[in-house]
């Protein structure tokens, strides 16, 4: 996952509403009025999605993450039973994969450019409500968006329950973008990323631009004033994924957005390693979200200062044997 900072504006608006009594008239003689019979039509249908055909590239990226995914599933991985007995983990375990995927960066900013590299960070998470968003290009088709909408809104929801912040979904002055674009899509949306992040620096945009095939998805976490308190997110997931692993993009990213920014070959079970293995959420990276929103921590503290806590919450959340 990759951080950087920005501007956020917020603006409101206050209406009044007045009223007055009429000057009273005098009584009339009583009528008898029939009621009038009136049909009442039915609401008419939302008018479905207008997609455009992809192009010859998009079709290409769709016979190949589809490729990939059977490939996956043939050698056992993008696994989503969260984890079991193959997969034990200690207190000590726990520990050590939270101070690796939440106090360091996987990306390094050169300039304007981003570049591979794992460097020590500190804690980074929300410390206001999340008002999470789903964004369709227009080549997304309307089935395809009911159920990526059905499926971001239930993981939201789960997130927020393990973790203990606010997450809820709605399209009024959302601050979490999930934006679900296929390569023809995210050719043009320069200027709507812009317009959901004011002020989005070139590495940021760049990253989201220019895509590259081997990254599945992306999501870009902004902190405010320079903090380490995110403020807003933006998620990227390629529209021409299959469901599976569109699902896993969606799980990652989105837990990511969270604060839980690296990925470690130590992590197991977990999607917060590069290895495949598993594609969902697992009870290994619900007990780090647990953590990381443990008030216990503070937002911007340093590794030194988050491992002795991390030891003791790891401890209470599951004892030093093996879970």
């Amino acid at each position: 996952m990759i951080r950087f900072g920005a501007l956020m504006r917020c603006g409101g608006l206050l209406a009044a509403l007045a009223a007055c009594s009429p000057p009273v008239a005098p009584a009339a003689p009583e009528q008898v009025v029939r009621p009038v019979e009136r049909t009442v039509a039915p609401p008419a249908p939302p008018a479905p999605v207008q997609t455009i055909a992809p192009s010859e590239e998009s079709e290409k990226l769709r016979v190949y993450y589809r490729r990939l995914q059977n490939d996956l599933l043939t050698q056992g991985l993008l696994r989503g039973d969260g984890g079991g007995v193959d997969t034990p983990f200690t207190d000590t375990m726990l520990a050590r994969n939270f101070i690796r995927i939440a106090l360091y960066d996987e990306y390094a900013a050169d300039g304007d450019s981003l570049r591979a590299q794992v460097t020590e960070s500190r804690l980074r998470r929300w410390d206001q409500p999340i008002r999470m968003a789903v964004e369709f290009g227009p080549s997304v088709p309307d089935a395809q968006r009911a159920r990526d909408r059905t499926g971001v809104a239930s993981y939201a929801a789960r997130l927020s329950r393990v973790s203990g912040l606010p997450i809820r979904m709605t399209d009024q002055n959302p601050n979490f973008h999930v934006l679900f674009l296929s390569e023809d899509d995210r050719a043009g949306y320069a200027d709507r990323l812009r317009k959901i992040v004011p002020g989005i620096g070139a590495g940021s945009l760049r990253a989201i631009m220019a895509l590259p095939r081997d990254q599945l998805c992306i999501v870009i976490a902004f902190s405010e004033g320079g903090s380490s308190s995110y403020a807003k997110a933006v998620a990227v997931i390629r529209a021409e994924h299959p469901d599976l692993l569109r699902t896993s993009c969606v799980h990652e990213e989105v837990a990511q957005g969270l604060g839980l920014a690296n990925d470690s070959p130590q992590a197991r079970p977990s999607i917060f390693n590069d290895d495949e293995e598993f594609g969902l959420l697992t009870t290994h990276d619900e007990l780090l979200l647990k953590m990381l929103y443990d008030p216990r921590f503070t937002t911007g503290m340093s590794v030194q200062d988050a491992a002795p806590i991390a030891r003791r919450i790891a401890t209470e959340l599951i004892g030093g044997g093996a879970s």
